[in-house]
């Protein structure tokens, strides 16, 4: 029996031909993974802002030597227990003028609510480096952190004694060879000065004067003088001393907020209600889970901050029911807010404070001011 026909050929059947469409698609998708590879290899001109750590200021965080330490302590003052918490938000940059994100990055940044794409001139100044960034922001910290502790000892009823600092001189300072850093400016024409505002004012009022400046420097007083430099913008002249200059204090007890690795002034309204919470009988937050932001000064007015939309999501992540947030930046969180997540509009610490009390005694929480367009 034959198992094959030996004159019989056997033809290949004939190929099948790929449709036009599935074709044109394919070669599509070809080119448009290459060309996602190339971008992902292509310098970028923006930075991410993401959520970044939460911190508890009623509880602990790291030292400089790694050991978990109290966030806030406080020396030659009765303190009681707190409970729950009063959280502070930080933001992440991702990126840097060094190294940018690459276009992959951020195409997966710009569908998520939580994170933020920015031209990097608005988050690094040209000309400054991310050293130069760092330290900054480390200044305004420790500025941030005086400030809290002013504001809610002066609520206490504690006497605290500001003084105005020099922290640095500009290149073109008019004021070179005259100040130095940590010089203590007592009074200016004879009038004396606590706050930059009245500085301000006096020098401007003199109208490219020399400004007699009174100061304190290494335990002494004596008097030094400087002609302002003038400044015309849009029309506008203002005289200026080219000077930075903080503003410190003498305070009748010692509060220590222990925090590293962590910049900038947004912080301050958050360690004010923990240090009061600390000093205080009680739980100022009724024991409950409560996170914030915002800027403060000595007399307790709340300041707008950025990054508001990264630290909602970084409050929602954390655990936290209800955020304290500035009134001026109301704007940037209406239509942003997390589901779960009720925002109260403060401008004042003691908007902060009606807030906390009527969540520890049950009050009318509808009554208080939450964020709306403007």
């Amino acid at each position: 029996m034959a198992l094959f026909d030996e004159n019989l050929t056997i033809a290949p059947a004939p190929r099948r031909r790929m449709p036009r469409g599935t074709s044109f698609g394919l070669w599509a998708l070809t080119v448009a993974l290459v060309a996602l590879l190339v971008l992902t290899f292509l310098p970028t001109a923006y930075v991410i802002q993401q959520p970044g750590p939460v911190f508890n200021t009623l509880g602990t965080a790291p030292s400089a030597d790694g050991k978990e330490a109290p966030l806030i302590s406080v020396k030659g003052a009765k303190t009681y227990p707190t409970k729950g918490t009063l959280d502070m938000l930080t933001v992440q940059v991702v990126g840097s003028r060094e190294r940018t994100p690459n276009w992959f990055e951020l195409a997966l940044a710009w569908f998520d609510p939580s994170r933020a794409v920015l031209p990097i001139d608005s988050v690094f100044p040209t000309g400054q480096t991310t050293q130069e960034r760092n330290e900054e922001s480390a200044a305004m910290m420790v500025d941030s952190q005086k400030e809290a502790t002013a504001a809610a000892l002066t609520h206490l009823g504690y006497d605290v004694h500001p003084k105005l600092s020099v922290y640095s001189l500009t290149d073109d300072s008019a004021a070179q060879g005259k100040l130095r850093k940590d010089d203590v400016i007592v009074a200016a024409n004879g009038t004396t000065i606590t706050d930059v505002d009245t500085l301000r004012r006096i020098v401007n009022d003199a109208d490219g004067s020399a400004v007699t400046l009174t100061i304190e420097r290494d335990g002494a007083r004596q008097d030094v003088s400087v002609t302002p430099k003038k400044l015309t913008t849009g029309g506008t002249t203002t005289w200026l001393l080219g000077v930075s200059l903080i503003t410190d204090y003498d305070f009748p007890i010692d509060v220590t907020i222990q925090l590293n690795n962590v910049g900038g002034p947004s912080a301050g309204m958050m360690f004010a209600l923990g240090i009061m919470d600390t000093l205080t009988p009680g739980q100022l937050n009724g024991g409950k889970s409560i996170a914030g932001t915002g800027t403060i000064t000595a007399d307790g007015t709340v300041g707008p901050i950025g990054g508001i939309r990264q630290k909602l999501y970084g409050a929602k992540e954390a655990g936290a029911s209800y955020f304290l947030a500035p009134d001026s930046n109301c704007d940037e969180v209406v239509g942003h807010v997390p589901s779960g997540l009720r925002v109260f509009a403060v401008k004042k610490l003691d908007d902060s404070l009606a807030v906390l009390d009527a969540l520890r005694s049950g009050g009318d929480l509808d009554a208080l001011p939450t964020c709306t367009a403007k």
